[in-house]
């Protein structure tokens, strides 16, 4: 047979691969948005991170107002009774809303037996899942959007002073890396949606990996370290060298990344997120503040490691998706 007439016979997709996403996005959305779920983990989110706020509130009305950075303050104070601060309440419920929003968002369609009767309609599997991850990732969106509005405007009325325009700046950015943080985990959690047909495995599986890197991975990367690390450090460059070890290893988890560009964008007098010596620190003004365009290159990389993150979760998803049969 002639390799064009074999050719000729295969099917070819007619039009964009993105038809359609637009009403899977918006029903994942109304869906997301309308859902007792959604509800749930809104409060969850608000209840946690209200908390902290509440309590370094009352520790900030007692601050001088001469901090020129008062209003950040309210993100990274760790109140004595609570002993968490905003940032690291959200470095926690973060990635369990996200997870919350895509464990299912696959493979409950399997077990409807619906996935096939909307694939049969014109829209294709890149549609659908890009439509779905848009649709949980908008939503996560808009709940940190409103967390967020909730901790400016009791800022506002607690503390009586407003945000000048480069905090305002510095939190907006803020938004942005929580939003890109927890595009990671939504990405992660629709992954196991496509990998397994059962929702209670692919939750598990989430959340397994969060703890682990929430808990475990710090342990192991400081015992990696010690074991690469030689027997005898000698000299300046090979502790440098063992102490940047350790930081790379520590990096490859998405709550490191989204600490350190917390701290870079919230505390403006953070010069440096690695590790270095008292000696090149010399010359530097101490508790100089970074302008915003130096914060934003000093976290650049964390941001970048975010958002990388989050695209190869989804591409790995998207190519399991598409060698998936769906006929029910």
């Amino acid at each position: 047979m002639p390799r064009d007439a074999g050719a000729a016979r295969l099917p070819r997709r007619k039009g964009s691969p993105f038809t359609g996403l637009g009403p899977v996005f918006m029903k994942e959305l109304s869906d997301h948005l309308g859902s007792p779920r959604m509800l749930v983990l809104t409060l969850f989110v608000i209840v946690f991170g209200a908390l902290p706020v509440g309590f370094a509130l009352q520790d900030l009305r007692t601050v001088v107002v001469s901090d020129p950075y008062l209003f950040l303050r309210i993100f990274t104070v760790s109140p004595e009774r609570v002993g968490l601060s905003f940032t690291v309440a959200l470095n926690f419920v973060i990635p369990l809303m996200a997870i919350g929003l895509g464990f299912d968002s696959v493979n409950s369609e399997f077990n409807r037996r619906t996935l096939s009767r909307v694939l049969s309609q014109p829209i294709y599997r890149d549609a659908l899942l890009l439509g779905k991850f848009l649709g949980g990732l908008a939503t996560l969106a808009v709940a940190l959007v409103a967390l967020w509005l909730i901790v400016v405007g009791s800022g506002l009325l607690l503390l009586g002073l407003p945000p000048r325009g480069v905090e305002v700046a510095r939190g907006i950015a803020f938004l942005v890396v929580a939003i890109a943080y927890g595009g990671v985990w939504l990405a992660v959690s629709m992954l196991f949606s496509v990998l397994f047909r059962s929702t209670a495995t692919s939750a598990l599986c989430a959340l397994g990996l969060w703890l682990f890197f929430f808990i475990l991975w710090p342990m192991i990367a400081s015992a990696l370290t010690l074991a690469l690390a030689p027997s005898q450090i000698t000299g300046v460059d090979q502790y440098v060298a063992v102490q940047e070890m350790g930081l790379a290893l520590l990096r490859l988890s998405p709550g490191t990344l989204f600490t350190e560009a917390v701290v870079g964008l919230l505390n403006p007098e953070t010069r440096t997120l690695g590790f270095v010596l008292p000696m090149q620190m010399r010359g530097a003004i101490p508790e100089a503040p970074l302008p915003f365009d130096q914060s934003l290159l000093l976290i650049w990389p964390q941001v970048t490691g975010l958002i990388a993150g989050m695209i190869v979760l989804f591409a790995a998803a998207y190519v399991v998706f598409q060698r998936e049969e769906v006929r029910a």
